[in-house]
């Protein structure tokens, strides 16, 4: 009987000992959110006009005024400066290929100049640097120009509006539809959303962000020409393209630069629609007096704050074992955003083993705020160790 018993118990302890190990396991909300604290600001919204105000990185504070596509004018030519330095990037400082004025070009000017579409003077046979002609394309604000990148780029202005509305869809530019290269055909609509999220793509090229800034330039024929944005440079406004005229009315899209901490932060506004009233005639002034409104609305209350603190707990190791350390995290994440956006923790967990040592990465976290996102590993608190024999013999 005591054989039996003997050999019972050394089974039990063989059992006991092979029978597999649960891993440690994370414990965590897998995704919380809160806001960052504080009264969101209000937009000065522009009537009925449709409009959208955000930051590059935090995406939209807000829109205004629905999503219907409207025409955008010469905001479209946002697109086509898009289109040309993607296809034919400018070097820091650089001049770029040369382009020869042809005939072709020379007889879009004069169709447009005698329809009183904004044109800038060319002649036959001038040539225009790359960068001259997107000067001329982004500052005057000529319609002829953008034919004529048109054609250079894409081989017709046909190829390259097929080349703008693959693009459009390609960033997921909902309700955006583009008829030619300039934006005089009315067929060429977009929303202040949309308008919005391409602007932020093209301010990404230094080469259009540094035109666009532009008050003036010097063109070969042309001479001295003057940046149709009137506040560009006043409260921080570093850009980007206006747009005025027909059903479009008033249209613009700004980028101002304001200091947070320390820091120069850009806000991107877009306005589209602005109709022309008997205290404000013009529709281009009315647009650019909307957007300095809007924008004031809004810069004062950025704040950079911490959405994450360095050490924050985020989730727990556990295991029938032993009470397992808390999972933190290795780096703090800080934003630049307004109070009042959401700021969401996705906590990712790791395969873990049977013990786990101090500083050990047991999970990962996605950060997202407003459209910032950032990954963060998170460390266990301290050592956890493997089960003991004792465990081992006498767990069930």
């Amino acid at each position: 009987m005591a054989a039996v018993i003997a050999a019972a118990a050394v089974a039990w302890v063989a059992v006991q000992l092979t029978r597999p190990v649960p891993a440690m396991a994370l414990t965590a909300s897998v995704t919380t959110t809160r806001v960052l604290p504080g009264v969101p600001p209000r937009p000065d919204w522009p009537g009925p006009a449709e409009a959208a105000v955000g930051l590059p990185g935090t995406g939209l504070l807000g829109t205004h005024g629905g999503s219907r596509p409207v025409p955008i004018a010469s905001l479209a030519k946002i697109m086509t400066a898009y289109l040309v330095l993607g296809d034919h990037p400018l070097p820091a400082g650089g001049p770029g290929p040369a382009i020869t004025v042809t005939a072709a070009d020379m007889a879009a000017y004069a169709g447009e100049h005698r329809q009183g579409q904004s044109v800038v003077q060319v002649a036959a046979g001038e040539k225009l640097t790359e960068r001259q002609a997107l000067e001329a394309l982004l500052i005057p604000s000529g319609n002829n120009i953008a034919v004529l990148l048109a054609r250079w780029d894409a081989g017709s202005q046909a190829a390259f509006v097929a080349a703008m509305n693959a693009r459009a869809r390609q960033l997921g530019l909902a309700g955006t539809r583009y008829a030619d290269a300039s934006g005089a055909d009315p067929a060429t609509v977009s929303t202040a959303a949309g308008q919005f999220r391409l602007t932020v793509r093209a301010l990404q090229i230094p080469a259009f962000r540094r035109i666009v800034a532009m008050p003036q330039a010097t063109l070969p024929v042309a001479g001295v020409v003057y940046n149709v944005n009137a506040a560009l440079g006043q409260d921080g406004i570093v850009g980007v393209k206006t747009g005025s005229g027909g059903p479009a009315g008033g249209c613009l899209a700004v980028a101002a630069t304001r200091t947070v901490a320390g820091r120069p932060v850009t806000i991107v506004g877009v306005l589209l629609g602005v109709q022309a009233t008997a205290a404000q005639p013009s529709e281009l002034r009315g647009v650019i007096a909307a957007s300095e409104a809007l924008l004031g609305s809004v810069g004062s209350d950025l704040e950079h704050v911490q959405a994450v603190r360095p050490g924050a707990v985020l989730g727990s190791v556990s295991s029938g074992w032993t009470a397992g350390p808390a999972a933190i995290a290795a780096t703090g994440v800080s934003v630049t955003a307004w109070p009042g956006t959401p700021v969401t923790v996705t906590v990712i967990p790791r395969l873990l083993g049977h013990a786990i040592s101090r500083g050990q990465p047991v999970a990962q976290a996605i950060v997202t705020a407003g459209g910032q996102v950032s990954r963060i590993t998170l460390d266990a608190s301290r050592a956890a160790p493997a089960p003991s024999v004792r465990w081992l013999l006498t767990r069930l």
